[in-house]
């Protein structure tokens, strides 16, 4: 694939605690400059980088971040804040405590409840998968689905590991209803990238892709 098809399929990612405005600014300027799918960043920039694309590229932000325990009434608080600040695509942390109780009438409510607040707008759900068995990950795509959310994403980048070349294979064979797949958290390579998409991936969330492309244009 060519890096502009590459491109289109990025979430450009800072999602750093240590995260600073002029680094958004860096972030926002690189997502419009490479046409990436969004800019995905924390909440508290959300409102001052749409301002500051003006409509260039969507901003997306993060829900319960990155555990996922937060109550949904905290959640929906999160997303319904965001939304009105302008965000266009919400990636929410699911109660991953709750998958391993067997609790899937909540979570999957949690995630309707999600959907609901953010209408038209993208909603895609971390389920973490290097904390789930194979059977968990199978289960959330059965309940994303039936909650009616847009994608299924692998992970935070924020735990012990981020997304797999097998996971993705697994997810894609499970997705149903029109569930797309985003992998995120260790995307390293312009190869990597293209195999996950290979695989079905339909977003990549990554910080290093536009890094590697600027570096080798400055090379």
């Amino acid at each position: 694939m060519k890096k502009e098809e590459i491109l289109k399929y990025v979430d450009h990612t800072l999602l750093l605690q240590t995260a600073t405005w002029g680094e958004i600014k860096e972030i926002c300027d690189d997502a419009v400059k490479y046409g990436v799918a969004s800019i995905m960043i924390p909440p508290c920039y959300v409102r001052q980088a749409v301002d500051y694309v003006g409509g260039k590229c969507p901003v997306a932000t993060v829900i319960g971040f990155p555990n996922g325990n937060t109550t949904t009434a905290t959640k929906l608080f999160e997303a319904k804040e965001a939304l009105e600040n302008g965000a266009r695509e919400i990636d929410m942390v699911i109660n991953i405590g709750w998958l391993k109780d067997g609790k899937y009438d909540q979570v999957e409510e949690e995630i309707r409840a999600l959907k609901e607040a953010a209408g038209e707008k993208v909603l895609k759900v971390i389920i973490e998968t290097c904390l789930l068995t194979d059977e968990e990950k199978i289960k959330m795509c059965e309940l994303c689905a039936k909650a009616g959310a847009d994608f299924i994403k692998t992970s935070t980048g924020f735990s012990k590991s981020g997304a797999t070349f097998e996971d993705v294979k697994l997810m894609k064979e499970h997705a149903s209803g029109g569930l797309k797949v985003k992998a995120a958290g260790g995307i390293k390579s312009l190869d990597d990238a293209e195999k996950f998409i290979e695989l079905g991936a339909e977003r990549l969330g990554t910080s290093r892709i536009v890094k590697i492309i600027k570096e080798q244009e400055n090379a």
